[in-house]
């Protein structure tokens, strides 16, 4: 299974590598039972003829699977350089990149990619509260989440950083809330991509919650979440979207111009105003 983000629908999808480096956060089963792994030179070389013959409308490329900016930096630079000579009409390469690898680069060495055309790189959050991405697994604090934003936006690059809905569970749902909003504006990211937990059956989390260790926030309060969430973001300029297949509410603004439209649509949900996407509709 591939996954890639929303606004990479249109890209060719080039996969570079297989599963994800970390492959330890309590949420996430996409790659469970898969062993992380470089794919080879020539199995690369062969995909990107593909698309050099057989995609030659599309304009941009996601490089997945869950993490390839793990990838050695002087083969990265190989194959930047080798979409650049066989598919030249690319405008954006796109990529996922967690803290650890992209603070395994320093920012010269991110600079010398975006050269060679990475343009945006996709940073999973989840959430600002350390306490929460402790219980997650998510292998960073907010300290390090934040340096490794600030050494991708010092290279250059467009910073995509993504925040999940319910991950810190009722317990910890208000202290999530505040602090993830704390942290997006610390970081102040290009943009910001707001998802709702889904409890999958392969997760350690979906085990909590069968054990009543853990307990998914309601509807109603994933709204209050996300309210508390946008009153403590304070970025002036980035594009703020809940418009994931999982949320009950898409919604899609600039902050800070729009702040007050988007609490505003919030608070007609939570009165009841403005219709909801129905669970049977809800989709990773």
């Amino acid at each position: 299974m591939i996954i890639r983000p929303p606004s990479e629908a249109d890209s060719i999808i080039l996969q570079v590598t297989v599963g994800c480096s970390h492959n330890k956060c309590t949420f996430c089963g996409t790659y469970k039972d898969v062993r992380f792994r470089l794919k080879p030179d020539e199995v690369v070389e062969q995909d990107i003829d593909f698309a050099a013959t057989y995609c030659k409308r599309q304009k941009r490329v996601f490089l997945a699977d869950g993490d390839a900016l793990i990838i050695p930096q002087r083969r990265l630079v190989d194959l930047l350089q080798r979409i650049r000579s066989k598919i030249p009409w690319i405008n954006r390469i796109s990529l996922y990149g967690n803290a650890k690898s992209i603070l395994l680069k320093s920012v010269e060495e991110l600079r010398e990619l975006k050269n060679l055309g990475l343009d945006r790189v996709y940073m999973g959050l989840e959430s600002g509260s350390d306490t929460v991405l402790a219980a997650i697994k998510k292998g960073a604090d907010s300290t390090t989440m934040v340096r490794a934003a600030k050494q991708v936006k010092d290279a250059g690059l467009f910073l995509s950083v993504t925040a999940l809905l319910g991950i810190g569970g009722i317990k910890l749902s208000a202290e999530h809330a505040l602090q993830t909003g704390l942290v997006l504006s610390a970081i102040s990211p290009n943009q910001i991509a707001v998802l709702t937990l889904m409890l999958l059956p392969n997760t350690e989390l979906y085990l909590l919650g069968k054990s009543k260790k853990f307990t998914l926030p309601s509807q109603r309060e994933m709204l209050r979440e996300l309210r508390m969430m946008v009153e403590n973001i304070t970025v002036q300029k980035s594009q703020f979207q809940a418009n994931h297949a999982s949320n009950y509410l898409p919604l899609n603004c600039r902050l800070g111009r729009d702040k007050e439209k988007l609490l505003a649509a919030i608070d007609l949900a939570l009165a009841g105003e403005k219709k909801l996407t129905p669970e049977h509709l809800r989709a990773l």
